[in-house]
């Protein structure tokens, strides 16, 4: 695979990873996601509380202790909803090392996004698909498929979960931290979209099947 940009090594798995993704509310884009591995045991976590918390131009991704990973910046004026990451906790002055936009400022709910990564011209990602939908695939500057946002189906019942809850499927070599940095973007551009959807679907909590957990068939995400 081609060199891809690495926020954290330690979250550059070796096999490919799913997480499971918990937006932990409904009822503003960006506000507060929580991420699981496959033993229930939580990876990442973004916490913001209400529409006025903080400045929503700007969120904190971190791992399980609260240590800051990586910061997404709105940046202004931008028609294409450009947004800028940082490693770390952002402080004034610090240099962005990528950059996410619309590729075309027309149609919301099925786009294209493309990720430039400053000071390394043969690095780049191309995002497609409809993240409302919670279907979208990433791939690099190779073409090759890195990561996957796909809805999440409970295997005891084959019932389709509700999209607060869904799939990031990690291809080997990529960075985790990097890609949950993505789906926040794709959160804060295509959060007015959150509850677009003609067609109603059952909503399951993740853990509704203890017996399927004990089974190792579901995540134990705890809430």
């Amino acid at each position: 695979m081609k060199e891809e940009f690495v926020v954290q090594e330690a979250y550059v798995f070796e096999e490919e990873t799913h997480l499971t993704v918990l937006k932990t509310s409904l009822f503003f884009s960006g506000d507060g996601f929580a991420v699981y591995d496959c033993k229930g045991q939580l990876v990442f976590r973004l916490d913001t509380y209400g529409p006025h918390a903080r400045d929503k131009d700007e969120l904190v991704l971190m791992d399980s202790h609260g240590r800051s990973l990586l910061t997404l910046r709105k940046k202004k004026p931008s028609l294409h909803q450009r947004w800028e990451g940082f490693k770390g906790e952002r402080t004034d002055g610090d240099k962005p090392m990528f950059s996410v936009k619309r590729s075309s400022i027309i149609g919301r709910s099925r786009t294209s996004i493309a990720v430039e990564v400053y000071d390394n011209p043969g690095v780049e990602y191309l995002i497609e698909g409809c993240f409302p939908q919670r279907c979208c695939k990433i791939f690099n500057g190779a073409k090759e498929l890195v990561a996957e946002i796909r809805r999440k189906v409970d295997p005891t019942t084959s019932v389709m979960l509700g999209k607060e809850v869904f799939w990031l499927c990690v291809k080997p070599g990529f960075d985790g931290a990097f890609a949950m940095g993505l789906v926040l973007v794709l959160d804060q551009i295509n959060g007015d979209h959150f509850f677009d959807n003609e067609i109603k679907e059952p909503a399951v909590h993740p853990a509704a099947h203890p017996a399927a957990e004990d089974r190792g068939l579901v995540d134990p995400v705890s809430i």
